[in-house]
């Protein structure tokens, strides 16, 4: 029998310090853009905009946690922004009908369900998860418009708009629920077995299932979390702009990816934060909310 590999602490703490650094170069760039926007926008560190950057990091920032499960276990996932659309109208059409909260269950169901089956089908099924994601992507879109006749939904309930609008310490409501989930996620990726399984998964699948790490129902979680966490944005989504629409969520598969990997995760797994996700997706929303004020023409 061989003997247990011996921990190499100098080797732990030289990974440890590039992740870090990793962190650290995300958020001097923060700081950085965020000096370089107060000088050329007057408009930019005032409190309207402050609040403005918040509320528009809320829903990018939710499905990019998703993203970055799914891609540290080496895959990617296409679909996120359809499963948004299709999870927010179904909780449209759903909660006059059954109640606020059991709508906001089902919706949560059907995006966990959507991304588990994205999720099996890489892991049982063996395709590729480029090519299984963006299948559910155009099944999902295509369910919203047939479910919502292509319309729509501008009725909502009165817990959305308090969601959207409400204040926790001069903060606004949604912004705090999205720190958090970040920081529950940074205890789970980096305080728990279950979340050091996945760097595992991304950095070598066969040695991690070699060493034990139950790879298929992992990698399937990660997938079935992606699609919950784009349905939860498809809530706060619903309560920003106080209206469902099949279209919802276009274009967000492309930018959570891109903020994951501006954070300094690999497309190929196994190396990623979630704190790196977060700067990422500050970075996104700094860098949009700057070209809106000096009237960079959208095109």
């Amino acid at each position: 029998m061989s003997s247990p590999q011996k921990i190499n602490p100098l080797s732990m703490f030289k990974k440890l310090w590039t992740v870090g650094q990793m962190e650290l170069r995300m958020m001097g760039l923060v700081l950085l853009l965020i000096a370089i926007l107060s000088f050329l926008s007057p408009h930019f560190f005032t409190m309207h905009n402050i609040l403005n950057l918040m509320d528009q990091t809320v829903v990018l920032g939710i499905v990019a946690v998703g993203a970055t499960l799914v891609i540290l276990t080496g895959g990617i996932d296409l679909s996120v922004g359809s499963v948004l659309g299709m999870s927010g109208i179904v909780f449209g059409l759903s909660f006059p009908v059954i109640g606020f909260y059991p709508a906001v269950a089902l919706c949560l169901l059907v995006g966990a369900t959507a991304g588990c089956f994205s999720g099996l089908l890489v892991t049982r099924v063996g395709l590729a998860p480029f090519v299984a994601t963006l299948g559910m992507m155009s099944i999902a879109r295509s369910q919203a418009y047939v479910l919502s006749g292509a319309k729509s939904i501008n009725a909502m309930p009165p817990q959305i708009e308090a969601l959207g609008m409400g204040m926790v310490y001069g903060l606004p409501l949604n912004f705090v629920c999205l720190m958090v989930l970040y920081a529950l996620m940074w205890f789970f990726l980096g305080r728990t077995k279950l979340g050091r399984s996945i760097y595992a998964i991304g950095s070598n699948e066969e040695a991690a299932r070699l060493a034990g790490v139950a790879v298929v129902p992992i990698k399937t979680m990660c997938y079935a979390l992606s699609g919950m966490f784009a349905a939860v944005a498809s809530i706060f989504l619903s309560s920003r702009i106080y209206s469902i629409d099949p279209l919802g969520g276009t274009g967000m598969e492309l930018e959570s990816i891109a903020a994951v990997v501006i954070g300094g995760a690999s497309l190929f797994g196994g190396r990623g934060s979630i704190i790196g996700t977060l700067m990422g997706v500050f970075i996104m929303v700094l860098i949009r909310n700057g070209l809106n004020l000096m009237k960079v023409d959208p095109y």
